[in-house]
């Protein structure tokens, strides 16, 4: 748990606010019911004598083959005050995998247990600032992992019943047992439910929106997965990366020796290729987002590429409920690292607008909240950006040099590169006023004005390759000096502190007192602001890849990364097209040449503005402005 410190007078100011709960006075009674004031639930109930206790909900899954449904465990911290006067409480909700090894947030808090084996610490700081507030918090092991039973299946059926079957309990839908084997029921729940977390636990939220269970009212995920197939495979190549590593990392040693049926499953419906499997399409949620009834929240890092940002767009684009954005220029990081105060005030009137009904209004204000640079917010009434504008390479006057415009090449237009698998993004973005043969690169030239790209792109390439294999990279970069997040560093853009401050009340074993935080910055002469990866095999389809035959043509569309990215006037945008991208996906059988018919070869992109050039110099890039290689996480953390 995290422990006090050294404080500011901030973090003084802030623990006094957290742990005003009652009237002064012996005796002095509890209100009947959370209390609102300008437009904000107070603390008013007693963190400290607040009912902690555990249950097992039965799942309706039996995946570990025991003959027994799987039970998963349920940890509950909430107000007391209501519970004596027969009052309902609404619930927050956060179902993870991380409980019992990992661990939850920038400090991989772990939860605990007193003497009496009943629930102590509850990691983060979701209990001790709302619970005071009239909100029950509750924290679910994922089936197979930490105390509960069953197996985890990385995103399937049973991560998604692991948090359903809460909500449905917390409904009076579902059976929950005490430790002895007792019926509890959830009489103390409103039934309104608010399901919260970072990477996996968000990515269960996700999920569990998906099946548009009733009473689960709101959503915050937080750098959440949207399509498992996403985050291992993109448009028919592979990261080199498979489910049953991940469920073998996580998993309790009893899930690891009863779970054999479930890891064959994960290791032959995820083939080491990029098509697409059952076993992907059933941990697609984006297909069944029409489902969703609750509020979304989302918060992403423009610089995850862990939980890459596609995640987030595919997602948004498909969802048609109320929402709300933030984007900042981080990597894999929680906002309560980022953005620290605005972001418990923030989440503190969303809950309350869809949990406790308090009509705040935070639904009618700026749909999207954007980090333009480090720690500097802009608000934007609506996102994405709806508008795509085509944009096409042409050659110049040096073979893999051209021009990136509004006017489409001649027909015979062309364009030639040898996929080098020893290579990457660093190798080619640099010197983007010199040739190489392992990448072709376009430019605008220096812009006359701001471009926004906003949203989610697609790159349509015509490639003609020289061998029957061949798999494709493409980046949109920003040239020009600029002073961004260090997100491609370990740390992902924040810097952890020694001092501290608290966010709501305290008791022994679980205080509300984290590290701050600080943005870290990097200077650089270039930006990869979008990225996407395929397998020209796959031109027809995701799930069926066809031999190529050497010297053919074959047209293909792919994603570009979901991005919200201000290329400033007097600065180049440049489109890179490549072969193998080292770092990021596995490189073909047969590394080819490839020959693009520009005349085939386009962008669309979510565009603000119009990239109109004006003359000046061609980008250059100084080798100690180069962005850092990347440091991807390998498990959603």
């Amino acid at each position: 748990m995290a422990r006090f410190r050294s404080r500011t007078l901030v973090t003084l100011l802030a623990t006094a606010l957290g742990t005003a709960l009652l009237p002064a006075g012996t005796g002095a009674a509890a209100p009947p019911a959370p209390t609102v004031r300008d437009g904000l639930s107070q603390p008013i109930y007693s963190y400290a004598d607040a009912i902690r206790e555990r249950v097992w909900v039965d799942i309706g899954l039996d995946a570990d083959r025991d003959g027994r449904s799987d039970r998963v465990v349920v940890d509950v911290i909430r107000p007391a005050e209501p519970a004596r006067r027969h009052l309902r409480v609404p619930v927050i909700m956060d179902a993870s995998p991380y409980y019992g090894n990992l661990g939850r947030g920038n400090e991989s808090e772990r939860k605990t247990y007193d003497a009496h084996d009943r629930p102590l610490g509850f990691p983060l700081f979701y209990d001790n600032y709302f619970v005071p507030r009239g909100y029950a918090v509750v924290q679910v092991d994922l089936a197979g992992t930490n105390r509960s039973q069953g197996c985890l299946d990385v995103g399937g059926r049973s991560d998604i019943a692991s948090g359903k079957a809460v909500v449905d309990w917390l409904n009076g839908r579902a059976t929950g047992y005490d430790d002895a084997g007792n019926r509890v029921r959830a009489d103390w729940s409103t039934g309104a439910v608010g399901m919260i977390g970072k990477s996996w636990d968000g990515t269960i939220a996700n999920g569990v929106a998906a099946t548009g269970v009733n009473g689960l009212r709101t959503i915050v995920p937080i750098a959440a997965i949207s399509s498992w197939y996403d985050y291992y495979r993109s448009d028919g190549v592979s990261f080199g990366r498979d489910p049953l590593a991940l469920a073998r990392r996580i998993e309790s040693p009893a899930a690891a020796a009863r779970c054999s049926a479930v890891h064959e499953r994960l290791a032959t419906g995820a083939p080491a290729n990029g098509d697409v499997t059952p076993l992907w399409t059933e941990r697609d949620y984006v297909r069944k987002a029409q489902r969703v009834k609750a509020s979304v929240f989302a918060v992403h890092g423009l610089g995850d590429l862990n939980v890459k940002t596609i995640h987030l767009g595919q997602w948004w684009d498909a969802l048609t409920v109320p929402r709300k954005l933030w984007l900042s220029q981080t990597g894999h990081v929680d906002p309560f690292d980022f953005r620290r105060a605005e972001w418990v005030r923030t989440l503190h009137r969303w809950f309350d607008r869809w949990l406790l009904d308090v009509p705040n209004g935070i639904e009618h204000e700026p749909t999207a909240s954007i980090e333009r640079a480090p720690d500097q917010w802009v608000d934007e009434p609506s996102w994405p950006v709806r508008r795509q504008t085509t944009l096409w390479p042409r050659p110049g006057t040096e073979p893999g040099l051209g021009t990136l415009g509004t006017t489409p090449p001649s027909r015979d237009a062309h364009a030639d590169f040898t996929d080098d698998p020893t290579q990457g993004v660093r190798d080619w973005v640099v010197a983007p006023d010199t040739p190489s043969p392992a990448r072709v690169l376009f430019d605008t030239g220096p812009l006359a004005a701001d471009v926004r790209v906003a949203g989610t792109g697609t790159i349509t390439v015509t490639a003609i390759p020289s061998t029957d294999t061949a798999h494709l990279s493409a980046m949109l970069v920003d040239y020009g000096p600029a002073t961004t997040r260090d997100y491609l560093s370990r740390d992902e853009g924040i810097r952890t502190l020694t001092t501290e401050s608290c966010w709501g009340a305290t008791r022994p074993g679980d205080d509300p007192c984290y590290r701050d935080t600080e943005a870290t910055t990097v200077d650089v002469d270039a930006e990869v602001i979008a990225r996407g990866w395929t397998d020209l095999a796959n031109h027809r389809s995701l799930r069926t890849p066809r031999r190529l035959v050497p010297g053919q043509p074959y047209e293909i569309t792919f994603r570009l990364s979901t991005t919200d990215h201000v290329v400033p006037a007097g600065h180049h945008l440049a489109l890179i097209v490549a072969g193998t991208d080292r770092g990021f996906i596995v490189a073909p059988a047969r590394p080819p040449s490839v020959r693009l018919d520009l005349h085939g070869t386009s962008v669309r992109l979510p565009l603000q503005g119009v990239p109109q050039p004006v003359s000046g110099a061609p980008a250059r890039v100084r080798e100690d402005r180069l962005p850092p290689v990347a440091v991807r996480g390998d498990f959603v953390r």
